[in-house]
């Protein structure tokens, strides 16, 4: 099936559990545990925080638009991360993008690091780069692409063949892209990560995270530790994000086509210094010509919302320095280009000339 397809009609393998009444919708499965019809029988379900019909029904539609063996959902995106580093041992060395969301870098030096298990960031879009932090106790190399918020682009079928036979999990957030723009498994990473808060439930209204994974017995691996550790997804939240994949490839379409035409508009403004725009996607980023600009732009914007998150049909303003990488150190936070002057823009589905209109009427 085409992706936009595979958004509607996904995991139909799951129908003969979760539609046997014949509902349209996924229904919502709001119990903690489930009865046995007698000793060593089984529904197929015996408590939520396992698995639960509804949240199984939403794991099956983003593996199936991942094309992943299997996928575990998560309380929210970082959960998911989380959940992702426990597949590590003491000792063990990560690789990862230097530019990655604040919140990320936070995991990694706060808990992934205390848990002996050493980070090494750097520009994996330099190709060097990445084949020169190679070690031989290096377990994973951790991607973002596009990056946030400097959108950098890694070629991840490039590293995966830097990477060749060695025991290297390739790790790929695709959260910006979503697997309707873009699969991260189909050109050699092993696992893909999504915070399902952003484009994928895609109406700011719940969190969410996921993971799938290339291999079942990796999906396997990643499903122990989802019920070990507990922060599962809730059938709720799994059901509203099952409904709002099923708009993401004409979300996508709209958010991206207005990304294009508000980026084009930015590089022809004299107060707008840098765009960074992967001519991709819905999200981009640029560098006013000074802090009382970008702070003007977040106190005019009407119709843009300011707030730090991402990828719902409403258009977002956020501003990294203070808000999304607020804890990256600043010395790393001012060499990686997150200044006072830079703005993320999350683009929703709004028309274009609106947005446009309110970007310059706050720059006057």
């Amino acid at each position: 099936m085409k992706p936009e397809t595979t958004c509607v009609h996904a995991a139909k393998s799951t129908a003969n559990k979760s539609h046997t009444t014949g509902a349209v919708a996924v229904p919502i499965f709001q119990t903690a545990t489930f009865a046995h019809p007698g000793f060593g029988q089984s529904t197929g379900y015996d408590y939520s925080r396992t698995q639960n019909p509804t949240v199984e029904h939403c794991e099956a539609v983003v593996a199936a638009l991942e094309g992943g063996a299997g996928g575990a959902a998560f309380a929210t995106g970082m959960a998911a991360i989380a959940a992702v580093m426990e597949l590590f041992r003491p000792g063990d060395e990560i690789i990862a993008t230097d530019d990655l969301y604040g919140g990320s870098i936070r995991l990694f030096n706060n808990i992934t690091v205390k848990n002996g298990i050493a980070i090494k960031y750097i520009d994996t879009s330099d190709l060097a780069a990445v084949k020169a932090a190679i070690t031989p106790a290096t377990k994973a190399i951790f991607i973002e692409t596009p990056t946030n918020p400097m959108m950098k682009l890694t070629d991840i079928a490039a590293v995966k063949k830097l990477i060749g036979e060695r025991d290297i999990l390739l790790i790929s957030d695709n959260t910006f892209l979503t697997p309707y723009l873009f699969n991260p498994l189909a050109h050699g990473a092993d696992v893909v990560i999504h915070s399902g808060t952003k484009y994928l439930s895609g109406h700011n209204d719940t969190l969410a995270g996921f993971v799938v994974a290339k291999t079942s017995e990796l999906a396997e691996k990643i499903h122990i530790v989802k019920k070990t550790t507990g922060a599962v997804l809730s059938p709720f939240d799994a059901f509203l994000v099952t409904r709002g994949i099923k708009t993401l490839a004409i979300r996508m379409e709209k958010s991206q086509s207005n990304a294009r035409k508000i980026a084009e508009w930015l590089k022809s403004q004299h107060r707008i210094t840098a765009v960074h725009y992967p001519e991709m996607g819905a999200m981009l980023s640029f560098t006013t010509d000074t802090v009382e600009t970008a702070q003007d732009i977040l106190n005019k914007v009407e119709l843009i919302l300011y707030a730090e998150s991402l990828g719902g049909v409403e258009t977002l303003i956020t501003y990294p320095a203070t808000q999304t990488h607020s804890e990256v150190p600043e010395a790393e936070r001012l060499s990686r280009g997150i200044d006072e002057k830079l703005l993320r823009l999350s683009v929703g589905i709004e028309a274009a000339p609106d947005i446009i209109n309110d970007l310059e009427r706050s720059m006057l």
